[in-house]
């Protein structure tokens, strides 16, 4: 943008400064000093300072952080300053009045903030109404402009206001003496009589002859011309001049005439009116050719006038020159405004692009816009140190050819131009490739050969974001003359356009590759998450890979339906199905959460580890005590060996039934009817005596449990099996993360865990307690609490929904919100269907064995009869063929058995 303006500024010496500002009261300008000794005094700038760059930053704060650079005319940086500022453009009349009409502006007159100089502001609002960019002319510069003018030799001319007062004033001959008017001064205040045709009741609009100056006794040709260019605002040009200035050489001419036509009036009669006539046209035509100029009409080509009159052929060929100087002006002019307002709208383009290849076709065609060449080709450096084709505007096939930086030995590979322009960051331009002997065009060349698109000139551009480092290039191809159509040289006043676009380019290209880095590493983060939960016991397998891929097939099978209630399911676009991928690789993270035990609990008694071998050690005590009672009663008692024997064979096998029927209930494998309840507890009777202190050697955490209960002398006697007061972990102050105002519908369980070994080995179905069954399904809201705690941005905010339904089911009985068939949405339903394949066709989890295709399928068809998954999709499921194509993938070859699914999908009706 900087490179764009100086470019601006540069090529119209009228114009003080080209600016823009921001809504968040940001600003950036650049000023055209070009050795003004004013403006160096007024601006503390270096002597050579030829432009200035003022940029204003702010962090939030009322201050912002002003920043002065000032570069001579080769744009090198001299000097630079920095400053606090409390200049706030939106606080500048050009400002509001351009967001008010919400088109272009002129202000008043004013003071300029940054020299203290009276000017006036053309502005235009930003797209979007972000901002303001403007322009600024001096009055100075309207001065010198004014003074620059062809003026006869007793001319003035004047620019005033819409409120009649002076903004720059011109005048030669006598009559005004070196009059010095200052700017925005009234003409009543000026002691001039001459000056009364500026008066605001001498207003009238078009051309007069006047009688100005001392007693009005001098006849003047007066012409005034209203203007409202943009904004409203009104400007009036005033030209004046006596008439004795226009009338001197006609009254000449006239007095020459007559003479002649006294001498030989009979014989040049004729003669004298043809030429007459001519002069009559000649000035016709100098007028009409100055009215059209006045309102600035270059529709037709000035041509000096055909008159044999001296003085008219000069006056007709100085205005000939003017007007094609002032056409020439403001063609360049307005070139350099269309190249600048392309310029912004290329970086508005490539600013909201998010898709790749349109990006790089976007960068491309900005290039070829602004310079007007044939063909583009767009080159990016890979992190092999090659450049690469990336993109080109010709129809043809992009080559599959990597250009190395370096050579095999290290030296840089600088015989292309590609290479050279990438290693050295700089601009190469080749007038003609055919007589290029820098670098080697052969490439180029052989393609012009076989294409048929013979190249002619060239312009390699790096695209640099920042400075160092070059992640591309731009090459163009064969510059169009936009006036005749042939090829051209690039000149080299494209150099500021180009090297604006080409940072432009080179900030969307590296901003681009910065967001699709956050994406992969996003993904990467997402997946290493769903790897760890999968890694963390070997009873989740490959869980949270597998879902996911089901989940996918399953979702592409929905989109691609034509018919019934999922013919108009579609994913809106690539971000919607991101959204869907990332909650499905998540729809399991809360099992980050859930203790390892829990998830991985086999037997009702473990916890960290198995406790059946702490219960199998009392047998073992009530054994060794039978057998010490034995030999008690044969030796002390006196009872025979036989009887003793005898008795303590029979207590030796109860013992040994009695720990075998405890082992079995351990295992969860068979229902606990009350009749194996009863019997537990009869077993939890028998006492065994402890001599040991269990306090000792005790966790803080698990001494405090302890310390509810009495302590007890030793030896104590204690039932072989038992609830104790210090098998029970009390739940914290965590209720309220489990309020139905939430959304959750759940029954939370009166502790957090409780180890009692009657209260565990009694549990009806499996192995989990009340409480580690909730601990389970409790990690589907840890998945919604910790996923509606990201910052996830604006298209993934479906994210917790799509990783917390996978429970639910369609008739409001799942778990944790008991949503209701209409609450879930099809994707939610996709991973609920998933979910449940996935755990039944695993072949890998430890607790059960693996099933085949077919049985999955059959009892997968209980949960679609049971209202538990969408009947639909369930359907979609097995007539797409996603079921097998899954089952290929992932399933054991000895699990995949035909399947019949006529048995399982409804009839189609009507």
């Amino acid at each position: 943008m900087v490179a764009g303006f100086i470019a601006a500024v540069e090529a119209d010496t009228s114009i003080y400064s080209h600016f823009f500002g921001l809504g968040n009261e940001e600003f950036l300008q650049v000023i055209g000093i070009r050795g003004d000794e004013r403006l160096i005094a007024a601006l503390q700038a270096p002597p050579q300072a030829h432009f200035a760059v003022r940029r204003i930053i702010r962090d939030g704060k009322q201050a912002g952080r002003e920043e002065w650079v000032f570069l001579d005319r080769r744009r090198q940086t001299l000097l630079s300053r920095e400053s606090e500022s409390r200049f706030l453009p939106s606080q500048r009349p050009w400002f509001a009045a351009a967001l008010q009409r919400n088109g272009q502006i002129v202000t008043d007159p004013y003071l300029f903030a940054s020299n203290g100089e009276l000017g006036i502001t053309v502005a235009t609002p930003l797209p979007g109404r972000i901002g303001v960019l403007a322009s600024d002319i001096s009055l100075a510069s309207l001065q010198a402009f004014l003074a620059g003018l062809s003026l006869p030799a007793n001319g003035m001319v004047a620019i005033l206001d819409g409120q009649g007062r002076i903004l720059a004033l011109h005048a030669r001959g006598e009559r005004y003496g070196g009059l010095q008017v200052a700017p925005l001064t009234l003409p009543a205040a000026v002691d001039n009589p001459y000056l009364a045709v500026l008066a605001p009741a001498a207003a009238a609009r078009g051309a007069e002859v006047a009688t100005l100056g001392p007693g009005a006794g001098e006849r003047f040709v007066v012409a005034r011309q209203q203007s409202q260019p943009v904004g409203g605002s009104v400007f009036t040009v005033v030209v004046s001049a006596p008439l004795s200035d226009f009338l001197g050489p006609f009254r000449q001419a006239e007095r020459d005439v007559m003479l002649m036509s006294v001498v030989i009036l009979l014989i040049l009669l004729p003669l004298a009116y043809l030429g007459s006539r001519q002069v009559v046209r000649a000035l016709q035509a100098m007028a009409e050719d100055s009215e059209r100029l006045k309102h600035l009409d270059f529709s037709h080509e000035p041509r000096p006038p055909d008159s044999f009159l001296y003085e008219i052929k000069v006056l007709g060929e100085a205005q000939c020159v003017m007007q094609g100087a002032i056409h020439r002006r403001t063609e360049d002019l307005d070139k350099a405004q269309k190249k600048l307002a392309s310029l912004v709208d290329n970086g508005i383009r490539l600013t909201r692009e998010q898709d790749r290849a349109v990006l790089l076709r976007h960068i491309l065609a900005g290039a070829r816009e602004i310079t007007h060449c044939a063909a583009a080709t767009l080159y990016l450096k890979t992190e092999r140190n090659t450049l690469v084709f990336a993109q080109r505007l010709l129809d043809d096939d992009i080559p599959n050819v990597e250009i190395p930086l370096y050579q095999s030995d290290g030296t840089p590979n600088t015989q292309y131009v590609v290479v050279h322009a990438a290693l050295h960051n700089e601009i190469v331009i080749i007038d003609d490739v055919y007589a290029e002997t820098r670098f080697d065009v052969s490439g180029t060349k052989r393609f012009s050969e076989e294409s048929g698109f013979r190249a002619v000139s060239m312009m390699t551009v790096p695209l640099s974001p920042r400075e160092g480092e070059v992640i591309g290039l731009i090459q163009l191809v064969n510059a169009v003359d936009p006036d005749t159509g042939e090829i051209v040289a690039f000149p080299p006043d494209l150099l500021g356009f180009v090297e604006a676009l080409a940072a432009q380019s080179a900030v969307a290209l590296e901003n681009h590759n910065l967001l699709e880095a956050q994406r992969e590493l996003m993904d990467a983060l997402i997946r290493l998450i769903a790897g760890a939960i999968d890694a963390k016991s070997a009873y989740t397998g490959g869980h949270c890979e597998r879902v996911p891929e089901l989940a996918f097939m399953l979702a592409q099978a929905a989109c691609d339906a034509d018919s019934g209630t999922l013919a108009d399911f579609r994913f809106a676009d690539e971000e919607a199905w991101r959204e869907f991928r990332i909650g499905a690789w998540l729809h399991d993270c809360g099992k980050v959460t859930t203790p390892e035990y829990v998830v991985d609990k086999a037997t009702k008694l473990e916890t960290i580890y198995n406790r059946i071998h702490e219960v199998r050690t009392r047998f073992e005590v009530l054994l060794r005590d039978a057998e010490i009672e034995r030999l008690i009663a044969i030796h002390q008692h006196g009872l025979a060996p036989a009887e003793a024997d005898a008795r303590c064979a029979a207590r030796r096998q109860q013992l040994l039934d009695d720990f075998a029927f405890v082992a079995e209930c351990n295992l969860g494998g068979e229902f606990m009817a009350p009749e194996r309840v009863e019997r537990l507890k009869r077993i939890a009777e028998e006492t065994w005596l402890r001599h040991f202190d269990d306090r000792l050697g005790l966790s803080q955490e698990e001494a405090l449990r302890y310390a509810a209960a009495p302590v007890v002398a030793l030896p104590v006697r204690e039932h072989l099996l038992a609830d104790q007061p210090w098998h029970v972990v009390r739940r914290g102050q965590d209720n309220a993360a489990y309020d139905a105002r939430h959304g959750w519908r759940v029954t939370v369980p009166e502790h957090l865990y409780n180890f009692g070994e009657l209260y565990n080995l009694s549990v009806g179905r499996g192995t989990l307690t009340e409480e580690e069954r909730f601990k389970i399904n409790e990690h589907i809201i840890q998945t919604i609490v910790m996923l509606e705690q990201l910052p996830l941005p604006k298209q993934f905010r479906r994210v917790p929904e799509y990783a917390g339904t996978h429970h639910e089911t369609m008739i409001g009985t799942g778990y944790p919100r008991r949503l209701a068939a209409e609450q879930l949405s099809i994707p939610s339903r996709i991973m609920a269907i998933a979910d449940i394949f996935e755990a039944l066709t695993a072949s890998d989890r430890p607790y059960k064995p693996m099933k085949k295709l077919s049985e999955c399928i059959r009892i997968l068809s209980f949960f679609k009869k049971d209202q538990h998954i969408d009947p639909d999709l369930f359907d979609l499921f097995l007539t797409s063929g996603v079921y097998r194509q899954y089952a290929e993938r992932y399933l054991k070859p000895e699990q995949i058995d035909a399947v019949d699914i006529g048995q399982y999908v409804a009839a189609p009706t009507g």
